[in-house]
């Protein structure tokens, strides 16, 4: 069974390694906070979320951001940024740590959070966890796609090709108008070097960032500690 917890007080040997510490921007460069935590998958230690500390602007002090919701910031070496303003996340739901102590109430805590993610500018298919943001393949007008679904090429619009190249790379997903889009998903790529090597990180050491955990069966980090051949092995 998934469980998910925080770092809390652990700490990384190499500390240039951890984005904890990192600041948030939002909207139009607009300060949110700095990365206080990260809630991440004890059996897998892939990072769900990043919880993100205000400063004191927000009431609850404390938000929460999907991890593939983040990306490196372009004004801001080692920084990240994400598509959010602080109306927006005025409207979260209130972030306690204690509710990941019992799978109920996270998963509560989920289900009112993606509601909101419905609602504002990055959304993504209530009552699912199935991504899906076409790819550059799945674009409407995309003969593959169209063939898929039993329609004839006529009955959808072209392909806006200029938007294409503007995506350039993967990471960069095109939403057309109209469409339901972005799905909070459970791991997440493309956010940049400095963020690779910290979920390696993670994952490399993850006997000894779970072993505190009382929910867990993990086992102690000094007869458990899991080795980076066998991280390598993994990935």
């Amino acid at each position: 069974m998934t469980h998910y917890g925080t770092l809390r007080d652990y700490s990384f040997p190499e500390t240039d390694d951890d984005i904890r510490g990192s600041k948030l921007y939002g909207v139009n460069d607009e300060k949110l906070g700095k990365i206080d935590d990260v809630i991440f998958d004890h059996s897998s230690a892939s990072v769900r979320y990043v919880v993100v500390d205000t400063g004191g602007w927000l009431s609850t002090k404390k938000f929460l951001v999907p991890a593939d919701r983040l990306r490196a910031s372009v004004k801001h070496e080692n920084d990240f940024s994400a598509d959010l303003t602080k109306e927006q996340v005025e409207s979260f739901p209130p972030y306690q740590e204690s509710d990941l102590d019992s799978e109920d109430s996270w998963a509560d805590y989920e289900n009112r959070y993606r509601a909101k993610w419905e609602t504002s500018p990055v959304m993504h298919r209530a009552e699912t966890d199935r991504n899906i943001t076409p790819t550059t393949q799945q674009l409407e007008g995309n003969a593959n796609s169209q063939r898929a679904a039993g329609l004839p090429s006529s009955a959808m619009p072209p392909v806006d090709e200029a938007s294409v190249r503007a995506a350039g790379t993967s990471a960069d997903r095109i939403v057309p108008p109209g469409t339901d889009s972005v799905v909070i998903e459970n791991t997440a790529v493309g956010i940049g070097s400095r963020w690779d090597t910290f979920q390696a990180r993670l994952r490399e050491r993850r006997r000894e960032a779970v072993s505190g955990c009382a929910s867990c069966s993990i086992g102690s980090a000094s007869s458990h500690e899991e080795s980076a051949d066998t991280f390598k092995k993994a990935i």
